[in-house]
């Protein structure tokens, strides 16, 4: 199949058709970067060249990592980092298989694509143009208006549909068999089940079950005691208090809570066998480090033990009874606040209207004896209110 597609390409190169190509580009600079880091912790590298690293470079990694245990881990992150595969009249050849030219001719014809690929080889069958290529048996000529009225526009804008539609396709076919599984599951509520952490996100961990292929959520909330920092570069949520952390390709063993057959959505969470596990994922990672002389991968936690702030709100978040007695306090100097200013209102507007002389309104002059406290019980101004 993949001659086939290959010859298929290089046939429309020779005879300058304009054709849909299925290209694939190289990875995106961000996602290089964060490959490079990832496996800069591993003690790995990839090519460092201007254009970047080339398949071979991504076939020959894989080739020295092949006895690794943590080998399908690498292999996961590595896939992640290339670009999708579109279908495009500009042939920017095939990144993944590192072909020059590639198309889509499988037979039978199973994309619109394929239709247009052959349709692209049979204007060349049906014309007079002289090629070594072809071999005609008296089959009459016909128009290519009629068999084949592409141009590249006309091409381009098919490629972006064609595109379109098999990213519907999968998320479809991606749909049907997650309900399928889900109606596997859906009786297995509360059985525990060996698996590994296929990604690790910021609001939780996705498991796959061994041999089944059922994956699943481990919310963040749903992890042991602690609060998690998600930690995108290694692919790892880290526990700030017990150092507990969970990684990209760690063997846990989970328990089905949950089976949502209309949401296509299964909850997991940490069976018992792994929450009393030890913890000793620092010390796998400070013991390689040692050996080589670098440093150890303690330090990428530092920053997260500096930052106080986090902590502290978690704290509270623990202890309501604190934000409880705050609140008390803030009400109590509220109220007394109000106490203050109403006998200030009354002792200024208590006073008959008639007795407006100076001495009076030289005591309201100084309201700031009342504002202080409760006015004193010889003061003047309370001489108004004990005449009738």
């Amino acid at each position: 199949m993949l001659a086939a597609n290959v010859a298929t390409a290089e046939f429309l190169k020779k005879h300058e058709i304009p054709a849909l190509y299925r290209v694939h580009d190289g990875p995106p600079p961000e996602r290089l970067e964060k490959l490079r880091a990832f496996l800069g912790e591993l003690g790995l590298s990839l090519h460092k060249g201007k254009d970047g690293p080339s398949p071979k470079d991504y076939q020959a990694l894989l080739a020295s990592i092949a006895d690794r245990p943590d080998f399908h881990v690498i292999q996961t992150v590595m896939l992640r980092s290339l670009s999708q595969a579109v279908y495009s009249a500009d042939n920017n050849g095939h990144f993944g298989l590192n072909y020059e030219a590639y198309t889509h001719f499988t037979s039978p014809i199973r994309r619109y694509p394929d239709l247009l690929v052959h349709r692209a080889i049979r204007s060349v069958i049906r014309s007079r143009q002289e090629t070594p290529h072809v071999k005609r048996a008296g089959a009459m000529s016909i128009p290519k208006a009629r068999i084949y009225p592409y141009d590249e526009n006309t091409l381009e804008q098919l490629g972006e549909q064609c595109s379109m539609s098999e990213r519907r396709a999968d998320e479809a076919t991606r749909d049907v068999v997650n309900w399928l599984k889900c109606e596997f599951m859906k009786d297995r509520v509360g059985e525990s089940f060996p698996g590994v952490v296929t990604a690790v996100t910021g609001f939780g961990l996705f498991i796959e079950l061994t041999d089944i292929y059922v994956e699943g959520l481990v919310h963040v909330s749903a992890l042991p005691g602690d609060y998690y920092h998600f930690d995108p570069v290694h692919h790892r949520l880290s526990g700030e208090r017990t150092g507990r952390s969970f990684r990209l390709g760690d063997t846990v063993e989970v328990r089905v809570m949950r089976v949502d057959l209309e949401q296509r959505k299964i909850d997991f969470e940490m069976a018992e066998n792994t929450l009393n596990a030890p913890i000793g994922r620092k010390q796998r990672q400070t013991e390689p480090t040692a050996a080589t002389g670098k440093a150890p991968a303690a330090p990428d936690e530092q920053p997260v033990r500096r930052a106080k702030k986090p902590k502290d709100e978690t704290a509270e978040a623990y202890f309501p009874s604190h934000a409880a007695a705050k609140n008390a306090e803030v009400r109590k100097s509220r109220e007394m606040k109000q106490a203050l200013m109403s006998d200030a209102k009354r002792a200024t507007s208590g006073k008959p209207a008639g007795k407006s002389s100076g001495k009076s309104s030289g005591a309201a002059d100084k309201p700031t004896k009342h504002r202080k406290g409760p006015p004193k019980s010889g003061s003047t101004s309370r001489k108004p209110k004990g005449k009738s």
